[in-house]
């Protein structure tokens, strides 16, 4: 039998490969859209496939992962991802692309929530913040490196689709030599009456929720609404191309250390303290338009909202008995896909109606929004049950 730390490697290395994948796929199919003279709204919508995909699947996966275990999920959707990454080049057709992107969506979701109940059972209260910032850390630098990819279409339009395939092919390898495992047991009632129990891991659990949300909400309003308002405002290109990286960095930096802290001084303060400083960083960026200003606080934005997703996730894991883990991390993909829809939406709008500052002031006070909100949960020192 492999080791507990061989798995947990594993693990890492896997999400690494869904990071590039993610990373490589938005800015390379917005670009292959874009020359074949597709509309900027149409692709936008395009793009939203993954996060439907995600929707779609979330309700049917608790069953599978219980009969079937973490390692078959897992394979199932890196599988998925990697037999459509291959098939993207044979065809370029809005709707055919619309569909795989769909699918990829299903698969990385699969992958993602059979990986992160793994990963959260796993691990003690002890040491849960420090191994789910890693795992951030791995999807994170994942992500940073995909979008390299793109340069690749130079050489051939199929290129980074191939290599893509190659790193999930690898990860198939990997993931032969670890055994399978399975979840904490719940009865098949309990299995049957899901949206009962949705209601009550939500309750249970909704501060660490929001963090998912908040999550989805900043990477796609900054990702898909920044670059539009930077060059309304006459930032242009360039100044997009340093500020997100300059996010992503801080991200990077501050994903480990945050996890460790929120170990050792508990996850709301660290939560609510992020919130706090991310959401008044973008409220600042509004009072000088310098490149230099907004570089440091972009950096100082990405060092405390960058962790949002995995302080959210391990608030959550702390927060629900190990029965209910699986539930918890639907919801919490599902929390992450209204965030990642809502947020280009109203950000888009606010562009519209307050034009200059209107980006910062749409991420920022939806940050200030979720710290007033989470400020005023109580933990509670007992757990509920299943059947509670």
């Amino acid at each position: 039998m492999r080791s507990v730390r061989y798995r947990f490697n594993v693990l890492i290395a896997v999400v690494f490969v869904s990071g590039f994948a993610q990373g490589m796929l938005l800015p390379l199919l917005a670009i292959l859209l874009e020359q074949a003279g597709v509309s900027s709204s149409i692709n936008g919508l395009s793009a939203s496939a993954f996060y439907i995909g995600i929707l779609v699947i979330s309700p049917f996966i608790e069953k599978p992962l219980h009969k079937y275990g973490y390692k078959r999920l897992i394979v199932t959707g890196i599988a998925l991802t990697g037999v459509s990454l291959l098939i993207f080049p044979v065809w370029q057709a809005i709707w055919f692309w619309f569909i795989l992107r769909l699918i990829i969506g299903i698969g990385d979701h699969i992958f993602h929530f059979a990986t992160q109940v793994w990963l959260t059972s796993m691990s003690v209260k002890g040491n849960r913040g420090r191994n789910i910032s890693i795992y951030g850390v791995s999807f994170g630098l994942g992500f940073g490196v995909g979008p390299v990819m793109t340069k690749l279409i130079d050489i051939h339009p199929a290129l980074p689709f191939v290599v893509a395939t190659i790193l999930c092919v690898i990860a198939l390898f990997l993931l032969i030599r670890i055994d399978n495992a399975y979840p904490e047991n719940i009865t098949t009632a309990d299995l049957q009456g899901t949206w009962q129990r949705y209601g009550k891991v939500f309750r249970m659990s909704w501060p660490g929720l929001l963090g998912t949300f908040g999550y989805g909400f900043i990477e796609t309003t900054v990702h898909s609404n920044f670059p539009v308002y930077a060059v309304r405002q006459g930032l242009g290109i360039d100044a997009v191309s340093i500020l997100l990286p300059a996010f992503a960095v801080g991200a990077l930096i501050f994903q480990v250390p945050l996890g460790l802290l929120s170990d050792r001084l508990g996850r709301k303060p660290i939560l609510v303290t992020s919130l706090l400083i991310g959401g008044v960083s973008f409220i600042l960026m509004t009072l000088n338009s310098s490149l230099i200003y907004l570089t440091v606080m972009f950096l100082i934005a990405g060092l405390f909202l960058g962790s949002l997703f995995s302080m959210g996730i391990t608030f959550m894991a702390d927060l629900l008995p190990k029965e209910l883990l699986p539930a918890g991390n639907i919801l919490a993909g599902i929390c992450f896909s209204l965030g990642s829809i809502f947020g280009p939406l109203i950000g888009g709008a606010a562009i519209q109606v307050l034009e200059e500052g209107s980006i910062f002031f749409t991420i920022g006070g939806m940050m200030l929004v979720l710290f007033i909100t989470v400020s005023f949960f109580n933990p509670r020192k007992r757990h509920e049950t299943v059947t509670g």
